[in-house]
Formats: structure tokens, C-alpha cells, sequence
């Protein structure tokens, strides 16, 4: 797990054009609060000030599908790093299934929030920290937002 094996942080070594090797040097483990499973609060904030001190990035994926999601942190666990798992109101949508109607972002707000219970029921089992995030998203979509915060301030 994180505690017992090194995170990596890749970087290409190209010559002139092509590139001759992919470079993986290890960097501290994340801080010693939540290590696995969905992080919020400050757990959140930790990881993200340990990614910017250490100089790694977190990668967001975004998932349109709970095999997506799945394959998402199970790269995120054979790395031994974390990841944020990103919908999007497509991505919801598409989550869902197209055939409940998107009329009032139902499909979009509805495919996100099983999108996310999926991760949250999950996500501790691949033994990584992860994070889950919204895309960002026209004006014109903001009932979407609004729809998954309504459903984030019920969940808490």
C-alpha cells in the first residue's frame, strides 16, 4: 500500500524527437492522514499540499461508465498513487443511460451521484487514496451542479 511502497512520479528522457525511455523516480509517501478510499476535508487538503511540496501530479480521469471508474483506480492502485475520479455532465449522462431523458439534467445529476456512491462504496479497496471531482461546466449547465450539491449536502 501507500505506507509500505513508494509513489512514483514519471518523466519522459527524449533525444531530439523520439523518446528513449520513460523515467520513474520515487517520491515520499502521501501525508500519514486518510491513505485510502475517498478523501475529503482535510485529508483533501493534505494530499493536495503534498502533491504541490513533492512536485507530483494527481491525474483526473474522466469516467463515463463504472467499468471506466473501476479501471481508473485499479491504474491508480498498480501505480501505488492517487487519482481523481472526474464526471462530467456528459459523462453522467452516459452513466446513467440513454434512456432516462436528460430534460432538467435528470440523467446527467442522476448518472454522477451513482457514479460517485459507486467510488465511495469502492474506492477503499484499492487501497489509494482517491478523489472525486466535477468537470467544469457552461452557465447553461449549472442546474446540473446544483443538482449534484444538493445531493453532496444530503450524502453529508
Amino acid at each position: 500500500m501507500i505506507g509500505s511502497k513508494s509513489m512514483l512520479s514519471r518523466k519522459s528522457v527524449v533525444t531530439g524527437t523520439s523518446r528513449k525511455a520513460l523515467v520513474c523516480k520515487a517520491v515520499s509517501a502521501p501525508p500519514s492522514t486518510k491513505l485510502s478510499g475517498v478523501v475529503y476535508g482535510k485529508d483533501l487538503t493534505d494530499l493536495m499540499e503534498h502533491a504541490q511540496v513533492k512536485g507530483y501530479a494527481i491525474p483526473a480521469v474522466n469516467c463515463t461508465s463504472s467499468s471506466i471508474i473501476n479501471a481508473t483506480m485499479e491504474s491508480a492502485k498498480a501505480a501505488n498513487a492517487p487519482v481523481m475520479v472526474q464526471f462530467s455532465n456528459g459523462g453522467g449522462a452516459s452513466i446513467a443511460g440513454k434512456a432516462v431523458s436528460n430534460k432538467d439534467q435528470v440523467a446527467a445529476v442522476q448518472g454522477c451521484i451513482a457514479g460517485a456512491l459507486h467510488v465511495r462504496q469502492v474506492a477503499k479497496y484499492y487501497g489509494v487514496p482517491v478523489v472525486l471531482h466535477t468537470d467544469h461546466c457552461a452557465k447553461s449547465l449549472l442546474p446540473w451542479m446544483d443538482g449534484m450539491m444538493a445531493a453532496n449536502k444530503e450524502f453529508f
